[in-house]
């Protein structure tokens, strides 16, 4: 079961998927989730993709072709059925095997990789879905518990120092660098794991959204054990 007591009422639990889509964001929740407990060996699925790079997508095509037991097929009618829930609604999931992402090395003091709280952003309506069905589930961070990274001073002291240009230039640097979408967790704030299994929308940046957008992040992957997630 999802432990939901650091949410802060942010988190609405949702019945089934089309409550999931069509329920409005309001108030202080910016995130939904669908609970679900699923049947199927997800792990079996993950062994059998070749990992030819850090992170895989996995078409529906492949996932068919996959040579699999009687579990590791539950696991695979489960993955079909989510992407053509998710496609009649006009969505374009992606399901990646990842290993690993891609780190900001390059920019140690401020990395601006998936691992850092962040939110999404869209010039037009839009929610992100994502569901872990195998591996280190992803995290989500109640606002509160939340500062831009662009506004802790000696961060933006040090983004100011490498930039050459007035003010007004600035803050249009932070928001087309995206800097402005990363978040630092404030001291003793408490991350909140997406669980196995469950689907979740949340609620991004976008110019008619009524609510804050969902701060969350990728998590560090266990050593040797790959992810299965679907995304969109």
């Amino acid at each position: 079961m999802l432990d939901l007591s650091h949410t802060e009422n942010q988190v609405r639990l949702v019945t089934g998927f089309q409550e999931l889509v069509s329920l409005p964001f309001q108030g202080e929740v910016n995130a939904m989730c669908w609970e679900r407990q699923l049947a199927g060996d997800f792990s079996e699925i993950v062994r059998q993709v070749e990992l030819t790079d850090d992170l895989v997508a996995l078409n529906e095509e492949q996932l068919r072709s996959l040579r699999l037991s009687p579990q590791g097929e539950l696991a695979r009618e489960v993955l079909l059925e989510d992407l053509e829930l998710l496609k009649a609604q006009g969505a374009a999931p992606t399901l990646n095997v990842i290993r690993c992402y891609e780190r900001d090395n390059a920019n140690p003091f401020f990395p601006t990789d998936v691992y850092s709280f962040h939110v999404d952003r869209s010039p037009v309506p839009s929610d992100t879905f994502l569901c872990t069905y195998h591996g280190a589930p992803s995290q989500i961070l109640p606002n509160s518990q939340g500062i831009q990274k662009v506004l802790v001073p000696e961060i933006r002291q040090h983004i100011r120092q490498q930039f050459q240009g007035s003010d007004e230039d600035f803050e249009h640097f932070l928001t087309e660098q995206f800097l402005d979408l990363h978040y630092q967790a404030k001291p003793q704030a408490c991350p909140v794991s997406l669980g196995t299994g469950h689907m979740w929308r949340l609620a991004i940046d976008h110019p008619e959204s009524p609510v804050l957008p969902c701060l969350h992040r990728a998590p560090e992957e266990k050593p040797g054990e790959s992810r299965l997630l679907l995304i969109c």
